[in-house]
């Protein structure tokens, strides 16, 4: 189940970023111009709250599989990789969900367009800043990994 996870949860990721990025594009714009929040805007809101849930249901279930967790927890140890791994990326990445969650159903429910758009593109924001925080990039220093892993 691991190697067939891993790779989905690589290329899923990219989803989640493209989606995101295009949520806050739309919230940004239709703040700024004062557009309606139509039901193509209600539908980006949605889905990408969606998209970014799979990934958190592909995550935790990579979680539970992943060697370098059971080596976290067997071990307790703190090198750079098993740290990254067993705390760092779970935690930015459970905040980031949570910002996303809060920020579509806050959005949801507010009365005016304005409202809807502001709250979606500071919410969607703070999301989008902590899942690119969390990501192990090829450059990181404590858990490099490539764009795309299969």
């Amino acid at each position: 189940m691991y190697s067939f996870l891993l790779p989905v949860h690589s290329v899923f990721r990219w989803v989640v970023i493209i989606s995101l990025a295009y949520a806050i594009y739309i919230s940004a714009r239709g703040y700024l111009k004062k557009l309606s929040f139509t039901k193509s805007c209600n539908a980006v809101r949605h889905w990408t709250a969606t998209i970014a849930h799979i990934q958190l249901i592909t995550g935790i279930l990579l979680y539970t599989k992943s060697p370098f967790i059971k080596q976290f927890f067997v071990t307790n140890s703190n090198s750079g990789e098993t740290l990254f791994f067993g705390i760092i990326h779970i935690v930015l990445m459970l905040l980031a969900i949570i910002s996303i969650t809060i920020g579509s159903a806050k959005a949801k429910r507010q009365e005016t367009d304005l409202a809807k758009f502001k709250i979606m593109l500071i919410w969607f924001s703070l999301g989008a800043v902590l899942i690119l925080l969390a990501i192990p990039w090829p450059f990181s220093p404590l858990a490099n990994r490539p764009l795309i892993r299969f």
